[in-house]
This record gives C-alpha cells, sequence and structure tokens, in this order.
C-alpha cells in the first residue's frame, strides 16, 4: 500500500490550466497516481496509510526561490523555516557572483568578509569543502530544502585573476575557463555574475562571453546581477542580451527591476526589449520579488576603485582621510557606479543589520536619521559604521516602483525569486514572505496575476529553465515536492517592521514526499538534498 493520499485537493499543477479536483498519492518520493474527481465520478478511491484530507487547500508544486542568499544559512540553521514555511521546496544557490566554491584558502578568507552582509562572516560553519562538486556533497548531507547552485563568475575570477581591476591574460582566461567547466561538470546549472560587485565587475563583456560559452556547452545558463539597475538600466539589460546571444547561452535576469527616480514608469520600455529580443529567438527569463525597496550590503554602493583590491584594501581607503573624501564625492555628487550610477539619497537607505551587536543602534534606522541624532553628516555615519563594523552591515535601499514591480510580474517569462538575506536584525520581508505575499496580495487582493497563472510563474517555469525534468508539475512520476495552502488566507507575515514572522495559510509542505511542514509546523525532516544539472 501507498504511503500517502492527499483527498479532495483543489489542484492547481503547475501548468497554468485551471484547476481541477483530485486525489493525490505520494509514495517512495513521488506521485504515483492521480484521481481527478474522484469523490464524484463513482470510481474507487485510491489508499495508503495515511490519508490527508485537502478540502478547501490547493495543491500545488513546491515554489522555487530562482534567487536565494541561503548558501550558509541552509548549514546553519538546519530549521530553515524562513524558507520551507513558505512553501519553497527548492531554492538556486550561488548568486550575484560571490559564494564559497570554488575556493582555496585564500579565497575563501576573502569572500567571507566580502559577503559577510549576505551570509555572516561563516566562522560557525566548518567549511569543509575547496570544490562545487564538494559543496553539493555536504548539502547532500541534509538539509531542510532542495538547492541548485549556480557558479559564482566573482569568485573564479577572484581565484584567478585576484581583486585587481585589470584584464585577465590569456592564461587566467583559460584558467576561469577551466573552473567554470569543473563545476558544470560537478552539477552547478549555470553561472552568475554581479557585475556592479567587485571582482565581477572588472570583467569585461568579452572576458563574460568566453564563459557564458563555457556554460552555454553544458547546458547551463547565465544569471547575472548586470551593471546598472538606475541610471544606465536598460543599456545594462541591453548589453546582457547582446553578450548571451554572441555566447549562444541562455539568459536569466536576476531580481529583474527599474529602479531610482530616472526609471519610475520605464518597466514597458524594458518589457519591449525582451520582447523584442525573445521573438527574435532568444532564451531568456527574469525572476523578481513582490515589493519595492532592494536590499544589499551598505559596501556595495562604494564606487568599484574604492573596492579594487578586496576587502582589506577598501578598508585602508575608508580610513584615510583624502580617499574617503573621493569616495564620498562618488557617492554623493557623481554617482558612484556601485549605487548604479545615481547620487546616494541616504533617507532611502535604511541599515537593516550589522555584524557587531553593540552597533544595533544604527538598525532600523535610514542613515540620514543616524546621521541627524548623531549631529553629524550621513557620509561620517555611513563611513564609520562601515569601518567599525569592517563592512557588514546590510541596507534596505527605497528606491522602488509599485506601477514596475506589477508589470514586470505580468511578463511571459517571468519566476519568482526572493533574493532573501537572512542576516540582520531587520532583513528585508521577502526573504521570509516572498511565495505566500504573491498568492495572497497579488493574486488574492490585487488580482494582478490569476492563481494558476501564479503558481505556473513559481514552479513550471523556474523547473524548465533549470531543465528539470521531473519538477515543477503535478503529474504522475514526478518528485513530490509539494505545498498545500489555503487560496482565501494565504498571506506573508513579515512586515518591514517584523520581518521575521512566518506566513499564514500554508499548512502543509513536503519535500522528496516528507512533510517538513504539518499542521503549520515545522518538522525535524531534513529531505532536502543538492540538485545537479541535468546533462543534456
Amino acid at each position: 500500500m501507498e504511503e500517502l493520499v492527499i483527498r479532495d485537493a483543489d489542484v492547481v499543477d503547475g501548468s497554468g490550466d485551471l484547476s481541477y479536483r483530485a486525489d493525490v498519492v505520494v509514495d517512495g518520493g513521488r506521485i504515483v497516481s492521480i484521481v481527478k474527481e474522484a469523490a464524484d465520478a463513482g470510481c474507487q478511491r485510491p489508499k495508503a496509510r495515511r490519508e490527508l484530507d485537502a478540502e478547501g487547500l490547493v495543491l500545488a508544486p513546491g515554489f522555487i526561490d530562482m534567487h536565494a542568499h541561503s548558501d550558509l544559512a541552509l548549514l546553519r540553521d538546519p530549521d530553515h523555516s524562513a524558507k520551507a514555511a513558505q512553501g519553497v521546496t527548492l531554492e538556486v544557490l550561488g548568486q550575484d557572483g560571490l559564494s564559497y566554491a570554488p575556493v582555496d584558502d585564500r579565497t575563501l578568507g576573502e569572500v567571507r568578509r566580502a559577503i559577510a552582509g549576505w551570509n555572516g562572516s561563516g566562522d560557525d560553519i566548518d567549511v569543509d569543502w575547496r570544490s562545487v562538486g564538494e559543496y553539493l556533497d555536504r548539502l547532500d548531507r541534509g538539509i531542510a530544502v532542495n538547492a541548485a547552485y549556480l557558479i559564482p563568475q566573482g569568485t573564479v575570477r577572484a581565484l584567478a585573476v585576484g581583486w585587481e581591476d585589470r584584464r585577465a591574460t590569456p592564461e587566467e582566461l583559460d584558467r576561469m575557463r577551466r573552473l567554470v567547466a569543473e563545476g558544470m561538470e560537478q552539477g552547478a546549472v549555470g553561472m552568475s555574475s554581479g557585475l556592479t560587485y567587485t571582482p565581477g565587475m572588472y570583467a569585461a563583456d568579452a572576458e563574460l562571453t568566453e564563459l557564458c560559452r563555457v556554460v552555454a556547452s553544458y547546458g547551463g545558463y547565465y544569471c547575472p546581477h548586470h551593471r546598472s539597475y538606475g541610471a544606465g538600466a536598460l543599456e545594462a539589460y541591453e548589453e546582457m542580451v547582446a553578450l548571451t546571444r554572441e555566447a549562444d547561452c541562455p539568459l536569466h535576469l536576476a531580481h529583474a527591476t527599474m529602479n531610482f527616480g530616472v526609471n519610475k514608469g520605464r518597466a514597458p520600455e524594458l518589457l519591449s526589449l525582451l520582447d523584442d529580443a525573445l521573438d527574435a529567438g532568444a532564451d531568456i527569463s527574469l525572476d523578481t520579488y513582490p515589493y519595492t525597496p532592494g536590499c544589499t550590503t551598505l559596501v556595495a554602493l562604494l564606487p568599484s576603485w574604492a573596492s579594487e583590491g578586496g576587502p582589506e584594501a577598501v578598508l585602508r581607503r575608508l580610513a584615510d582621510e583624502g580617499t574617503a573624501e573621493r569616495i564620498r564625492h562618488h557617492l554623493e555628487v557623481t554617482g558612484s557606479d556601485g549605487c548604479h550610477g545615481v547620487p546616494v539619497e541616504w533617507e532611502t537607505i535604511e541599515i537593516s543589520g550589522v555584524g557587531d551587536p553593540a552597533l544595533g543602534e544604527y538598525v532600523g534606522r535610514t542613515v540620514l536619521q543616524s546621521a541627524r541624532a548623531r549631529g553629524a553628516s550621513p557620509w561620517a555615519v555611513a563611513r564609520e559604521l562601515l569601518l567599525k563594523d569592517r563592512l557588514a552591515p546590510t541596507i534596505l535601499q527605497h528606491v522602488g516602483h509599485e506601477e514596475n514591480v506589477r508589470a514586470i510580474m505580468r511578463h511571459r517569462v517571468h519566476t519568482g525569486g526572493s533574493d532573501g538575506i537572512l542576516q540582520g536584525a531587520k532583513p528585508h520581508p521577502r526573504a521570509y514572505g516572498t511565495f505566500p505575499h504573491y498568492l495572497g496580495h497579488y493574486v488574492r487582493e490585487l488580482g494582478v496575476l490569476s492563481l494558476e497563472e501564479c503558481v505556473a510563474h513559481l514552479t513550471a517555469r523556474p523547473a524548465a529553465r533549470l531543465r528539470l525534468p521531473d519538477r515543477g508539475l503535478v503529474r504522475e512520476g514526478y518528485k513530490a515536492d509539494l505545498v498545500l495552502f489555503d487560496p482565501a488566507t494565504v498571506a506573508a507575515g513579515s512586515t518591514f517592521a517584523e520581518p521575521r514572522t512566518l506566513p499564514t495559510g500554508i499548512p502543509y509542505v513536503l519535500v522528496d514526499g516528507r512533510f517538513v511542514i504539518e499542521d503549520g509546523r515545522r518538522t525535524d525532516v531534513l529531505a532536502g538534498r543538492a540538485v545537479r544539472r541535468t546533462p543534456r
């Protein structure tokens, strides 16, 4: 007898088709049968050792977070309710060009410092891996939800070239090609870049094109955080489209927003650009989070020249009065490339987390508010905080536009990604609320998407981009990564004031056919594993 039958569920299967009522049978980690309209058809109903009454609940494929920063959180916190409670059953890690594999001893220390704001210092994690394959093997020991991995191009460049702003030599480019090929062979699904973060931003298009050729040869995709989301946003999107078409590599645009005042109301221009490329044969997808503010690290706002050489070099420049003044001028007057070519507006920069608890007074305030309270300039406060906290502060950047958010999420290649940073006392609520916020706010309350459309965006579309042949749909033979939610009550509990509040209306989540959320509570099940690239 099979393990589980889910009775009388309203199945929204991920295809975009209308829902249907069915009994769904799960055994051995897979969906083994679907009996539609079982209660009314007079047919014999399936039986199993356990029966779950799903009356009034929607059964959907587990949600796929296409942009996650849980690289260490999955290892640090086996509970991981931040994602499991949202119905997320697969996260894509290695984002924005910086993560923890492949590394050597030198690079590991540098990366830890560079992205402490994303993942913490990492000192509490036994990093017993160096290669992509070894990191995936570590995940295979058991994690809360499944995880796929993108090779981080900035980390690869740090290994082969260092943190200097210069062209790679032919020998260095060959080494980067080999590192990318090795990562793909070991199971990565593609490559990411952070082209406003060092050292990835120092790569010219020709270098990126060569690496994308390698990725494409293994059936992977390129996921860039491109060179500007502000003053040069459209040009930056166009650059990525042209680059990947030259390389014949699929493109997935990370957190595809149109932010800052210069881009208010300009989402249709971006979508027209993408539609033209798609109609011409380009292979493009994108992800977004359903909120207006962004989230990054405070140090990321600095001009690229100030970050050359790595974290210790940044701290030395900040400590020097003359160099610090140059940095301030680029931030406040010229428009730093780290701030997307737009002069920083300190009233939009809210400190969301610090590494040193003694600096907690800054959290939840904008830099301008702290400056006024201290009788200092905003730059003096930001500089002092970066130095005292050794580049660890994270920020919310309140620069988004609701009309752009809604327009982009309607697009035919849109998928969902939280871009969730779990560090800090007051993280962005998207880390805990992205997927229920789509379902509750944008589907039920606003009607921006139908329920069937939205579920397809969050399940089948990302599974297709990841080339996963047995995930993303409720189908016989598919993996039993499933979520059951109440469409009348599902909602994000997280807010900007209380960002770690768990969602409501999601009582059951299954990973590999096992309950990781049961009756609305996290179980002790660690059914997640690394999801490796499917060979062509």
